[in-house]
């Protein structure tokens, strides 16, 4: 049993030993203990009452801070099971499946025609919440800026994003939000763009609704002792002496923080690292004169949208199945009923995740060797892809791209790495779709942290062509690697283990216009260009591991990517078949209760009824 005794910003703990920590009053609880620098406890002490251990120099720790159950998990902890929690000594991290418990949609008017579907923020991809914030030097202003991105994390694990719109417009002020602040983005991911405040009625009203992801608290509209908060700065923030400084929620702009009163990283627009959505499907064009009338549940993982669209009633019936795949059927009205499926792609063998990327203009000629000379972007910055693995994608049943020296899945030749020649790889396809007046390439690859990197970058291949050879020159317009330089950037493999990089063609409908100087045509600007003129698209996967040779013995190839229409493969012997995308109650691998990468998994009361949506 331990003790400990509040003195305003230490405590003391009594178990053999004394403890240095944070927090206060005279409470009890059991230490548990953790591996793997993580910690947890039975929760028998209140989350809000206890922060860091620090054990006196001659323990075993050797003084090395012990991280006890933080006080930013308290909120989090009433939406269990769907948020699970772990932490370090600097990070709480959250995870969920990005759904809420509420219901959704319902009253938008200005609609993309995205609808919710489950992401995957767990893991490497959760979200994380600083538990020591540090008052920046140069507090940030959200206005016009970070309009990409999550600001904040409500406390049912939704991220919070910039009040403004990505084109500067007040989400709230143009009927883009649903009665609960929030609508899909273009990946499907369900986010609020104001303050859910309707979140008090499960936290009350003297708890944080949110934290922003410089970790400072976003309370309600009131104080917690209901008082009317004064004194609010230009990001709707102040400090008390109870809570130190926090910010407020409001029902006009900004809604939630207006800035970062802590450090943050900016990062092409957006706070990093945050997590990235994972989308399954095109992002669609918005309806005009359309409103969303109801959000329902069909089945266990099925939902069904209904909307009007100048008075005509229309719906979207979808379900997210275990095999990772996605059936969607479209209501049309007087225009009729379409159905596609799309597919779960797995992370790293050419699926998940989401990042920042790259495109290009041609080869200059070689100044030696048989590798083309690749002139530097002007700043020669690294700068990773904002799009998803899938993005623009459409597998079709015919449409193959192969090479002659790897087969789908094989080792990549060290001649065509950086620890050899750097040759660009022979390359062939097959089977191109009727129309086809224009090819694009490129080459990449979802790094830890799920960065998306891109090594090769092509464009304005004209539809005649079916090949491109080694070290190929004068065919199309290169674009610009994710380290700003010009032409194929040859995959180094840095770390240890295989690396699996996604060499993808697309067969376009049109020839790409792109004004850019081939520079700062990068993955998001070739990837922008095609949008509405992808016909068809085939990936070849290769693996490579620095000083592991070309045999590729014990390596497992990485999954092949399913045409539309098309079942996946059944799991050989001794393979797991895919994982669920969700699980109906929790969302989260791993099943209900315990404890999970020395955090803790967090219960919850009750679950959800199969008739509810997608959760």
């Amino acid at each position: 049993m331990l003790s400990y005794l509040r003195l305003e910003n230490l405590v003391m703990f009594r178990s053999a030993s004394l403890f240095l920590v944070w927090s206060g009053v005279m409470v009890y609880g059991h230490d548990l203990g953790g591996g793997g620098g993580f910690a947890h406890d039975d929760g028998s002490v209140r989350a809000r009452e206890l922060l860091f251990v620090q054990a006196p120099s001659g323990l075993p720790n050797g003084g090395a801070v012990v991280p006890q159950r933080p006080v930013q998990a308290a909120v989090f902890a009433a939406f269990a099971p769907g948020v699970r929690l772990r932490w370090d000594g600097r990070f709480l991290f959250v995870e969920s499946n990005g759904l809420p418990t509420h219901n959704m949609m319902v009253g938008i008017t200005a609609w993309q025609q995205q609808v919710p579907l489950p992401q995957q923020y767990t893991g490497g991809n959760a979200w994380q919440i600083p538990l020591v914030p540090v008052p920046a030097k140069e507090p940030a202003s959200i206005k016009n800026r970070f309009l990409r991105g999550a600001i904040a994390l409500a406390a049912n694990g939704i991220p919070i994003f910039n009040p403004q719109n990505n084109r500067g417009e007040i989400s709230a002020e143009i009927g883009e939000l649903d009665q609960w602040g929030g609508h899909c983005g273009r990946a499907d991911d369900y986010h609020y763009h104001a303050a859910p405040l309707h979140l008090q009625a499960i936290l009350g009203r003297d708890r944080p609704i949110a934290y922003a992801l410089d970790g400072y608290a976003i309370f309600g509209l009131a104080e917690p002792d209901g008082s009317v908060p004064v004194g609010l700065d230009a990001f709707h923030g102040h400090s008390t002496a109870l809570l130190g400084y926090h910010y407020h929620a409001s029902t006009k702009y900004p809604y939630v923080n207006g800035g970062f009163h802590g450090e943050v990283t900016e990062r092409d627009g957006q706070v990093e690292p945050q997590p990235r959505a994972q989308p399954v499907r095109e992002s669609l064009k918005p309806l005009r004169g359309v409103k969303i009338t109801a959000f329902e549940g069909t089945g266990a993982n099925s939902s069904k949208l209904s909307y009007e669209v100048n008075g005509e009633k229309r719906a979207v019936l979808y379900e997210a199945k275990a095999d990772g795949t996605f059936p969607f059927e479209f209501q049309n009205g007087q225009e009729g009923m379409t159905r596609e499926i799309y597919h779960l792609r797995q992370k790293g063998g050419g699926g998940g995740g989401e990042g920042p990327e790259g495109r290009g203009s041609p080869l200059e000629q070689g100044t030696g060797g048989d590798r083309p000379a690749r002139p530097k972007a002007s700043g020669g910055l690294e700068t990773a892809s904002a799009l998803g693995v899938d993005a623009m994608k459409k597998p079709t049943v015919g449409f193959v791209l192969t090479s002659p020296e790897v087969k789908d899945g094989g080792v990549l030749p060290v001649e065509y790495t950086g620890d050899g020649r750097g040759a660009t790889l022979p390359l062939g396809w097959s089977g191109s779709p009727v129309g086809t007046k224009s090819y694009a390439l490129i080459m990449d690859h979802l790094a830890p942290g799920n960065v998306m990197k891109h090594y090769w970058i092509l464009w304005d291949i004209p539809g005649t062509t079916t090949t491109l050879a080694k070290n190929v020159q004068g065919v199309g317009k290169v674009g610009a690697s994710f380290k700003g330089q010009i032409g194929y950037e040859p995959p180094h493999s840095q770390g240890p283990g295989a690396k699996t990089y996604v060499v993808t063609i697309y067969a376009l409908s049109m020839p790409l216009e792109i004004a850019q100087p081939a520079r700062e045509v990068n993955r998001d600007v070739l990837l922008a260009a095609m949008k509405g003129k992808v016909l068809a698209s085939s990936s070849l996967r290769v693996v490579y591991s620095r000083g592991g040779g070309t045999s590729g013995e014990g390596l497992r190839p990485p999954p092949r990517e399913e045409a539309v229409g098309q079942s996946p493969p059944s799991p050989t012997e001794g393979q797991k078949p895919p994982a669920p995308f969700l699980e109906r109650k929790s969302g989260l691998e791993g099943g209900k209760g315990g404890v999970s990468g020395g955090g803790e998994r967090l219960d919850e009361k009750g679950s959800s009824s199969p008739a509810s949506p997608i959760r």
